[in-house]
């Protein structure tokens, strides 16, 4: 039994490092198990990582004081909005991308990814130009109080205004993990994330000639590590081993392509703005009940999603498999290896959700110990879990909808769940019946469910087979 165990370890371990060093990228035949976790492992430790940064961020940033927490979590359900650019951009050129390597059009992926940076560029420099002349305005209109938009003005000038760090990065971590190379996009958050973790405290709280600069630093430092992150993507682009490589005479306008990433963008934009802006609405619900319940929800809220970028690895993976075996021209086996997908990313949230249930205490009182915030950020996390298997599948369904390049149908199903649905129970539920926090925690738990049950009633129709990008 032993040996059987160690030789199982022996090729867990075999096949893990394959995965990481990046040198399978055939996904369209062979073993789709073996596919999904070749796709899965860098993915995970993609977002892992990402998220590792949101915590030593929000840990460093707390012990300069409940203002700059509570900045951090105005400011980020603002940047989310860019996200939502950046996000919908790198669904359709994961989903282009995809395809046309699973049609063996190396020459169109790559006009592909010329076309979404130059969009992702113009993007974010407009958006950029807002950041920085109207950082104190987006504070206000989010309801911060005076002494909070003095002390924090300037990390939402320096993050929104530093965006393109970030529309890149997602952007070309997207054009690598279509093209199947997903182990080059976890390299890039290793680096910017562990720059990130190393500069933090030396700008937050000064280092030898760097000046204390308190939450600010926080941005400052966050800018610095995603760009060199990026001149590392756009060095693999031009000089490296990836599948798509850059020559100088692809660095032309393609009106056509760019306008079928815009098409498809669109819908995986809509997608997100629906989810993220129900985020912001249901923030501002958070905001009536004071500081204290706020922080616990905004701590609560970065736990889940560290625990969340797993499964959102595994459905990254499902959506890359999704297109490039639609491109390949096997539906059945894009289908099959969605539902194997959302098995083992149901059995990973259910573990987890186990956990929140039992630790939710401790687990927040890791990050601050002020009575009001854990007892907010314990039920959140209690109450949110308890839907997490649902949360699994649903994730992974939609991200698998994408993948297709059916952005479209996901768009309506988020929109049922969070517009019609979730944000008119949780002000019901929280401000009209009463129930305070609570009845956000229940909504957002509802609303999953629901989009989770939507999402797989539509995907077993199968129309998602027949999209055209």
């Amino acid at each position: 039994m032993n040996h059987q165990h160690t030789n199982s370890f022996k090729k867990f371990i075999h096949y893990f490092w394959i995965a990481i060093s990046g040198k399978e990228t055939e996904f369209t035949s062979g073993s789709i198990r073996k596919a999904i976790f070749m796709l899965s492992i860098p993915m995970i430790l993609e977002m892992l990582m990402e998220s590792i940064f949101a915590l030593v961020d929000i840990a460093y940033v707390s012990k300069v004081s409940v203002n700059a927490v509570a900045t951090i979590g105005l400011t980020e359900s603002v940047i989310t909005l860019v996200y939502a650019l950046a996000i919908g951009l790198s669904m359709a050129a994961t989903a282009v991308v995809a395809r046309r390597i699973g049609e063996k059009d190396v020459d169109g992926a790559r006009i592909a990814a010329v076309q979404a940076i130059s969009l992702g560029v113009v993007i974010s420099v407009v958006i950029g130009i807002i950041g920085i002349f109207y950082a104190k305005d987006i504070l206000a209109l989010m309801g911060a109080e005076p002494d909070l938009i003095a002390e924090g003005y300037g990390y939402t000038q320096f993050l929104i205004g530093g965006n393109i760090t970030v529309v890149l990065l997602f952007l070309i971590n997207a054009i690598f993990r279509g093209a199947g190379n997903a182990s080059i996009a976890m390299w890039a958050l290793v680096l910017s994330n562990g720059l990130n973790i190393i500069l933090d405290p030396m700008f937050i709280f000064g280092f030898g000639p760097i000046p204390e600069m308190g939450v600010k630093g926080a941005a400052v430092a966050t800018n610095i590590g995603r760009g060199t992150a990026v001149i590392f993507q756009l060095g693999i682009l031009f000089f490296g081993w990836g599948k798509i490589k850059l020559v100088a005479k692809d660095l032309v306008l393609n009106l056509k392509v760019m306008i079928n990433l815009i098409k498809v963008s669109l819908g995986g934009i809509a997608q997100f703005l629906i989810g993220t802006s129900s985020w912001i609405f249901l923030m501002r619900i958070m905001s009536e009940f004071g500081s204290e319940v706020l922080a616990g929800y905004t701590i609560a809220i970065r736990v889940m999603m560290f625990t969340l970028m797993p499964s959102w690895g595994m459905s990254n993976a499902a959506a890359t498999l999704v297109g490039q075996n639609l491109g390949a021209k096997q539906p059945d086996r894009a289908e099959q290896s969605v539902w194997k997908t959302g098995k083992y990313n149901a059995w990973f949230m259910g573990t987890v959700s186990l956990g929140y249930l039992i630790f939710a205490n401790s687990i927040i009182s890791w990050f601050n110990i002020t009575p009001a915030v854990v007892k907010s950020g314990a039920l959140c996390l209690q109450v949110i879990s308890i839907g997490y298997i649902f949360y699994a599948y649903g994730m992974v369904v939609t991200q698998a909808f994408n993948g297709a390049g059916d952005t479209r149908t996901p768009t309506k199903i988020n929109l049922i769940s969070f517009w019609l649905f979730q944000l008119p129970l949780a002000y019901i539920s929280a401000l009209v019946l009463g129930w305070g926090a609570t009845g956000v925690f229940v909504a957002i738990t509802l609303a999953e469910v629901l989009l989770a049950v939507l999402a797989m009633v539509w995907f077993k129709k199968g129309k998602w087979k027949k999209v055209q990008v």
